[in-house]
């Protein structure tokens, strides 16, 4: 089949935004009769789940403080379920493990949750959490400070390729193309909207392009001659100026016992467990002092990483970064001794039967290199006229309802759940609360 150099809706990225745009828009095309999925190709330059998405940890939550972003959340989690086997989606659940400073900010999710109808359990004070972690999910639990648990019935986790691969079917099958192996150096411009998507093996002209890059979101951005720096109205009316993208790495990491080892007291698949606490830790090596600072972690067992999986908080990378199709340098880039050390370490202090285990952790691809946006939430709107940028900050994964909205937007139909996360959101001054979670996407 030939290079093609004409296409209505050229969408960049074979990930989660770009599959599930793919697909979403191809329905929308049949449902209008306003053409059909042979409408619409689809880039990247490596092959589907290439990038981020394809070494995400899969997990599915709405654990947010942000209210926008739980009912964002709240649709992409229905759209999971819709097709919960296809996806590889596992329905297990998610907790919210947290200590007295974050008491306040996870109730206010819990009610919120009720609010929207998102089912869910809150138990509060640390005897109380205690037995609720034994006698519910692990007989062996033995974490410290912990005074409040948020344990959400729906959510999970989903295998990542399967869940992508399942997108790419269901987009060939209503006509989509998708060409891996191709990519975008450039831009064709003229009057502020984009005429043609340069690529190493030619332009493609289009009406439509629509970006779901993941971290490759400031390289995209800059294509376009969209600004470095941006003004934002802070709480006290004053315009700041601030840099557009920062990156974040994100550490994740695998600790090579059987998945099965990891149980729930029923020996059936436990929720997907966050503990965010401010006990000192300790080394499960030596015993010394890790950290007596806020600390977290996140862990499941998971059989496409095969163990268990999971990681801690990001740091930020100073200096000129290199993004890669995993999304990072190099499969050690987020994989220091100090993370492996003190991941290990939280898994022992969570647990007892993860005491003395250490020496299993095994280096697997995992995590990487996410592009943030100013406050750390996404973006979804059109910049130049007709390019529609999907930029997750690293909420991508767990997102496969943005897809969908997105589709109707670009065919007219402005998405109440979208408008909190327009780009003049910045200058207006109207950013998303931020909680006391050491997580920035918290």
């Amino acid at each position: 089949m030939s290079f093609p150099t004409e296409y209505k809706y050229v969408i960049i990225g074979a990930g989660i935004h770009g599959l599930s745009t793919a697909y979403h828009l191809a329905m929308e095309l049949k449902n209008k009769k306003a053409g059909s999925g042979k409408d619409i190709l689809v880039v990247d330059k490596g092959a589907i789940g290439a990038g981020a998405s394809g070494i995400a940890c899969g997990v599915i939550r709405n654990n947010y403080y942000q209210p926008a972003m739980r009912e964002l959340m709240a649709h992409s989690v229905a759209l999971w379920e819709e097709d919960a086997e296809g996806y590889g989606y596992h329905p297990v659940g998610y907790m919210q493990i947290s200590p007295e400073c974050m008491h306040a900010d996870v109730a206010d999710i819990y009610k919120q949750q009720n609010e929207i109808g998102y089912e869910s359990v809150f138990i509060e004070g640390k005897k109380d959490c205690l037995k609720y972690m034994r006698d519910k999910i692990f007989h062996d639990w033995q974490a410290k400070n912990i005074t409040s648990v948020l344990h959400e019935k729906k959510g999970g986790y989903a295998h990542n390729t399967r869940s992508l691969y399942r997108l790419a079917d269901k987009a060939e099958a209503e006509g989509v193309r998708i060409l891996t192996g191709v990519e975008v150096t450039g831009f064709v411009t003229d009057n502020n909207a984009v005429t043609a998507v340069e690529t190493r093996r030619g332009n493609i002209e289009c009406d439509w392009v629509i970006m779901g890059a993941g971290p490759w979101a400031k390289s995209f951005w800059d294509m376009l001659d969209l600004p470095k720096e941006i003004d934002t109205k802070g709480e006290d009316g004053k315009i700041r100026s601030l840099p557009m993208w920062t990156y974040w790495c994100l550490v994740e990491g695998t600790l090579g016992v059987p998945p099965d080892y990891a149980m729930n007291n029923e020996g059936k698949m436990p929720p997907v467990i966050h503990i965010d606490t401010d006990a000192p830790l300790y080394s499960s090596e030596d015993g010394s002092l890790i950290t007596n600072e806020l600390w977290g972690i996140y862990y499941k067992p998971d059989f496409n990483f095969g163990g268990v999986q999971g990681g801690a908080a990001p740091y930020i990378v100073e200096g000129d970064v290199k993004v890669d199709p995993y999304g990072i340098d190099s499969p050690d880039f987020t994989v220091t001794p100090e993370f492996v050390h003190m991941w290990t370490s939280a898994l022992a202090h969570c647990q007892k039967r993860y005491e003395g285990k250490h020496h299993l952790y095994k280096n697997e691809p995992s995590g990487g290199i996410g592009a943030f946006t100013p406050d750390n939430f996404p973006i979804f709107d059109v910049m130049k006229q007709n390019c529609y940028m999907i930029l997750d900050s690293n909420h991508g994964y767990k997102m496969i309802g943005v897809g969908k909205l997105v589709a109707k937007e670009i065919l007219g139909e402005q998405q109440e759940l979208l408008k909190p996360f327009r780009f003049d959101r910045y200058i207006r001054g109207e950013l998303h609360p931020v909680s006391n979670s050491p997580f920035p996407w918290s």
